[in-house]
């Protein structure tokens, strides 16, 4: 994250808002407002320890409610760190460094009916589309699945909200009769009809997939994922880079990422998340087949072979030729 787009703010409130998650209040420390945002828009936030991780923005977006920020952070066993420093390290009056709202998962405002889908602490991007198109008056419908009513995040937010009656809520350990039909609620793409997906891997996998089956469009089926997919057994060798404006060749270890091993050399990409999950450090494919691990990109996109992740994806062939 640039330090001279940074912003400090300070929590002002810490909250629980489910078993393992905390929401957090963030205001300017200067008093002046902060940049708008969009539903869908994400912040990054710098921790204690060196680290960076996104948080999605979970409060209204409407303009003149610039005076705060709302993230809701999960603690994950299974973190590189970011969730607990999150948890245990910052407190009400913490002062923290944060970047301008980014939006990769951005709301159709002009659908005709909006379908948002979260899998846990993927309602927080989903939160906010659904306080917009209330808004809005929009046809809309919100699922939310939990692994029990006590760890789904927001639960009483949203069931005090006046579009409660537009929210559902599907728990793991409940009555079957309440799990999420995936294909039924998914049902038949229609024009102008548009669904949004957030969550863990697995959740937004299953999605894609049951949406697929129904001949859902691409481009009608948005996602975003908190986590990187694990990298397959493919393309897990070593390979060569080739950096085509200075024809410079990187020998890239099977050990390392191709974002890695390039910084090793000198060669800096930007990069936010390095999970593959935000597309910051999204490069030129000249030559090669790539081996995509990636979920920023969809299987069009993938399949056109002409970009991919340094952070996370290799290449199937010996060599990748890059626009670098």
């Amino acid at each position: 994250m640039s330090s001279d787009a940074s912003i400090a703010v300070r929590v002002a409130r810490k909250t629980v808002e489910a078993e393992g998650v905390a929401g957090f209040r963030l205001v300017p420390v200067d008093g002046e407002r902060l940049p708008a945002f969009t539903p869908g828009a994400h912040i990054d936030v710098a921790l204690p320890g060196g680290l960076v991780r996104q948080y999605s923005l979970c409060n209204a977006s409407a303009p003149g409610d610039e005076g705060h920020y709302e993230i809701g952070v999960l603690r994950d066993a299974a973190s590189r760190g970011g969730s607990r420093a999150m948890h245990d390290a910052v407190h009400e009056g913490s002062v923290l460094q944060i970047g301008p709202p980014r939006n990769l998962f951005a709301l159709d405002e002009s659908a005709t009916h909006s379908l948002l889908l979260a899998g846990g602490i993927g309602v927080t991007p989903l939160l906010s589309m659904a306080q917009r198109l209330a808004a809005l008056e929009a046809d809309f419908a919100l699922h939310c699945c939990s692994r029990s009513a006590a760890r789904a995040p927001y639960r009483r937010r949203l069931e005090d909200s006046a579009f409660a009656h537009k929210v559902f809520f599907h728990h793991d350990d409940g009555p079957p009769a309440q799990h999420l039909d995936l294909a039924a609620t998914l049902g038949s793409p229609a024009p102008g009809k548009h669904v949004y997906v957030c969550g863990p891997a697995g959740f937004l996998e299953a999605v894609r997939t049951t949406a697929r089956a129904l001949h859902w469009a691409d481009a009608q089926v948005h996602f975003e994922s908190f986590s990187g997919a694990a990298t397959p057994a493919d393309g897990q060798g070593s390979f060569e880079v080739e950096l085509h404006r200075s024809r410079r060749v990187v020998h890239i270890p099977a050990t390392m990422t191709v974002l890695d091993a390039l910084a090793a050399e000198g060669i800096e990409i930007p990069v936010s998340c390095a999970q593959g999950v935000c597309g910051t450090c999204l490069t030129r494919v000249l030559a090669g087949e790539v081996a995509h691990h990636d979920l920023y990109l969809t299987p069009a996109e993938q399949a056109a072979n002409d970009c991919f992740l340094p952070c996370c994806s290799r290449a199937r062939s010996p060599r990748l030729v890059l626009d670098l």
